[in-house]
């Protein structure tokens, strides 16, 4: 079991977006292991391993949950990073915002993102969406 686990990178900024995603995977029963950036810049140094180090995150069955608007660096440049870097490109994500603007939905697909969900106004559709998620990603064949 412990080779299917899957590695999830949340990059978020609001602790209570965090509090609330740690609340969906316990009301979920979704064990995988949570690891959390507060900006993209963050993200990268976690995916990559700072200084010569080894990643903070396993490399293998990775899945970013990622914000587009934080600071330093939000969403969308972490994306162009990521989408530029040789030994990451192919890391999937998941776009998780309050943002609801055409614009930004058509830059993410751009960078190929494996999907864009609003945050749920409601915890119950929240962890109803954590849940789909995860059985989701549970049943792709993640290299």
């Amino acid at each position: 079991m412990e080779d299917r686990m899957i590695n999830i990178l949340l990059v978020e900024d609001d602790e209570v977006d965090v509090m609330n995603v740690r609340r969906a995977f316990k009301k979920g029963n979704i064990t995988n292991p949570l690891y959390v950036a507060t900006n993209g810049l963050e993200a990268l140094d976690m995916l990559r391993g700072e200084a010569g180090n080894l990643p903070a995150i396993p490399s293998k069955r990775r899945l970013v949950l990622l914000d587009l608007n934080m600071p330093k660096m939000g969403g969308i440049e972490f994306l162009q990073a990521l989408r530029a870097d040789p030994q990451l490109k192919a890391t999937p994500v998941v776009v998780l915002t309050t943002s609801n603007e055409d614009q930004d939905r058509l830059k993410t697909y751009n960078l190929n993102v494996a999907g864009y969900l609003l945050k749920p106004v409601t915890f119950s559709t929240f962890v109803e969406v954590m849940t789909t998620l995860n059985k989701y990603w549970a049943l792709c064949e993640m290299i």
